[in-house]
């Protein structure tokens, strides 16, 4: 007995330690509890607030690619759990319990915001060409030139026997020689056109963004063009939209070239005249921001007008009782409402996300508080989110974003740098290494972003940065915003010409730094999966408060460098042309179709692979062609008297016209449906089954924004 009472005192506390002690030893162990607890404290600080945009982008990717539209019967079911949720939480009185069940609301309300925007401003998409006269109301000029006028029109109507088109606005491209402004009334014959899907699986959805801004349709002007009313005076729109094209005009009377071009995109937000070399270089020298109207060039006007209303408010005796700062708070909002104006208004969307965020720093000063906290980042994002939902799938919204979340969120963590040498070294110092500093981590931050969408990485971006960001800031900004103010008295063109002095020597950097990057730019293809990685790894990184936040994006990084990158294409197949590419050795080549033309152009630019003209494998006669290559063959069917020999011979047969059913039922076939419905398709041979893997471009081609003839 006594021995039983001896084992029992010596298992007794073994059972209730928990956990074990070798365990609790462990570093890993260790390690989830300090992670765990870091969660405990973020949560106490009221850190969820910032995860409710990652909630609400969260549900409007699980919309966004469904298969399908949902049934109506969903939404009801959704919206009564989401209800039935907080409902229960505010019943039981759970501050916890409420906080998730807030999360999970802002994930059931982003799913539901797309349907709510298709149903306030989705149009019906025009699924065949039409020709004929009409008129229409012009309500925005996107860009305007010497040549082509770029527009957005609505309320078309047709004239005599044109096709009546169920559409509320479209694109359209029109020539230079007739004024129309916004609010005008015209009268043109056109061409419109279906907008085309995306040019390759994943690439940007023309449909899916159009759709949501109410455009059906893309046209261009067949012949006359004529403005048969001219609109209100009064309209706001043409009033700015006038003021931008005088300015316009003056910066082209003074500058040339691409210097003006560069020039209007900075000031009016106008980049059509932007020549594609300019781009290039401007590009792989991590340049390319600084002619997008964005946070910089608003934070450097802004703050320039609150720096200079402070200062004259603090120089002035009379006025020295005056609440200066709040002065030039307010001061710095309309100066940055003024910009977004010219810049194009709200719908220069990253203009605008950038002046909602300066208009909370400002609104922060007035209230007293910290300006620059990753709640103001939160509370923008949610603003612009349902402002416009669709702009998360936009890489303006997606680089900006992680941008803004990485420099605020290193801005929070404590530092340890020393105070830099005092006199001007000691502020030039300090100024380099913060331009360095940003440029870095802004650039760390948008890195998977602008590799996955634009298949380029910058890697002299910083060095970029640091060398054009003073010319930027000291020199072509300021005096782009003096030359606004002097043009009523007609004196700009100082102004203007140091402005233009800036922009050459931004784009002398621009091209050293793109020399130096030339050989070791990186062309990463990257799945569409580390998206949402990398999304989840700025949650993590805004949710966390201390060092613990690095640990997200640490693990992100490891896991797309070991599973992210994607495999590139052997066939690619367009949907609108003949053209088809087959890998060709290194490269690719065209089986079918001709270089120069638009997805030929788009395939060599994505992939950085020059498309030869001819492949080396392929033989054509009158019936199509056949590829052969060492792995596998193709046949490309021209006539229906082909598919005898074709269907059942060959791993890929490609047709345009009809085939007899079960044609090439052991291989692939893709037809004209497929093609129809599915756009652009990408093939890759999978040396493991001795087959090829399709990817559309065109996944779900039943949802509302798709084009699909009927």
């Amino acid at each position: 007995m006594a021995s039983e009472q001896t084992l029992g005192s010596a298992v007794s506390p073994a059972r209730q330690q928990w956990p074990p002690n070798a365990v609790a030893a462990s570093p890993v162990w260790s390690l989830s509890r300090s992670v765990r607890q870091a969660i405990l404290t973020a949560t106490d600080n009221r850190r969820l607030f910032v995860l409710l945009p990652f909630s609400l982008i969260a549900g409007l990717t699980i919309y966004a690619v469904l298969p399908a539209e949902p049934a109506p019967e969903l939404f009801a079911l959704g919206t009564a759990l989401m209800l039935g949720s907080l409902a229960l939480a505010l019943w039981q009185r759970s501050l916890n319990q409420l906080r998730w069940a807030t999360q999970l609301a802002a994930l059931w309300l982003g799913f539901c915001l797309l349907p709510i925007h298709a149903a306030l401003f989705g149009t019906s998409m025009l699924a065949y060409p039409a020709y004929g006269i009409y008129e229409a109301q012009v309500d925005e000029i996107i860009s305007s030139d010497g040549e082509e006028r770029r527009l957005v029109a609505s309320n078309l109507v047709p004239i005599g026997d044109s096709r009546p088109i169920d559409i509320r606005r479209a694109r359209l491209l029109l020539p230079a020689d007739v004024d129309l402004q916004p609010g005008d009334r015209m009268r043109a014959e056109l061409r419109l056109a279906p907008i085309p899907g995306p040019v390759l699986p994943g690439a940007h959805d023309s449909q899916f963004h159009s759709y949501f801004i109410g455009i059906g349709a893309y046209g261009s002007a067949t012949g006359s063009v004529e403005r048969i009313k001219e609109g209100e005076t009064v309209n706001l729109g043409r009033q700015v939209q006038a003021l931008r094209d005088r300015i316009a005009a003056r910066i082209d009377a003074v500058l040339e070239d691409d210097t003006a071009a560069i020039g209007k995109a900075m000031v009016v937000g106008d980049q059509s005249g932007i020549s594609d070399e300019i781009r290039d270089v401007m590009a792989a020298s991590g340049l390319a921001h600084i002619y997008s109207i964005s946070g910089l060039h608003l934070s450097i006007v802004a703050g320039g007008v609150f720096w200079l209303v402070r200062l004259l408010l603090a120089s002035v005796p009379l006025l020295v009782s005056w609440p200066a700062k709040h002065i030039a708070a307010v001061a710095g909002i309309i100066a940055a409402f003024l910009y977004l104006l010219l810049a194009g208004g709200v719908d220069n969307v990253p203009a605008f996300r950038s002046t909602l965020m300066l208009a909370l720093i400002f609104g922060a000063v007035l209230a007293g508080r910290l300006a620059l906290t990753m709640r103001n980042v939160a509370i923008a994002a949610i603003l612009i989110i349902l402002i416009d939902p669709a702009s998360v799938f936009r890489p303006s919204f997606q680089l900006s974003f992680a941008a803004v979340v990485g420099l605020i969120g290193i801005y929070e963590m404590p530092q340890r740098w020393g105070n830099a040498a005092g006199g001007g070294v000691g502020r030039l110092a300090r100024t380099v290494a913060a331009t360095g500093w940003t440029s870095l981590i802004a650039g760390a931050a948008t890195l998977l972003f602008s590799a996955h969408h634009f298949q380029q990485t910058s890697p002299l971006s910083v060095v970029g940065n640091v060398l054009a960001l003073p010319f930027v800031g000291l020199v072509i900004m300021p005096f782009g915003a003096l030359s606004v103010l002097l043009m009523p008295f007609n004196l700009e063109a100082p102004a203007l010409l140091l402005m233009g002095w800036g922009i050459d020597r931004m784009v002398d950097v621009a091209e050293l730094v793109a020399g130096w990057s030339a050989g070791i730019t990186g062309n990463p293809l990257l799945s569409g999966w580390t998206l949402v990685c990398g999304l989840g790894a700025l949650a993590w990184f805004s949710f966390f408060e201390n060092r613990w936040r690095l640990l997200g994006p640490v693990v992100a990084a490891a896991l797309i460098l070991i599973l992210g990158f994607d495999s590139r294409p052997d066939v690619l197949i367009s949907d609108t042309t003949q053209a088809v590419a087959v890998r060709d050795g290194d490269g690719m080549a065209l089986a079918t179709g001709r270089t120069g033309s638009f997805a030929v152009d788009v395939w060599s630019q994505n992939y950085q692979t020059k498309i030869a003209a001819v492949h080396s494998g392929a033989r054509c006669d009158s019936l199509g062609c056949i590829v052969r290559t060492p792995d596998y063959s193709i046949a490309i069917v021209a006539n229906a008297a082909a598919f005898a020999e074709d269907c059942g011979t060959h791993d890929l047969v490609i047709a345009r016209v009809y085939a007899p059913a079960n044609c090439n039922k052991d291989g692939v076939f893709i037809g004209p449906s497929k093609l129809r419905y599915g756009g652009v398709h990408w093939l890759n041979w999978d040396q493991n089954t001795g087959r090829f893997d399709v990817r559309p471009a065109i996944p779900n081609s039943t949802r509302p924004w798709r084009v699909s003839p009927r």
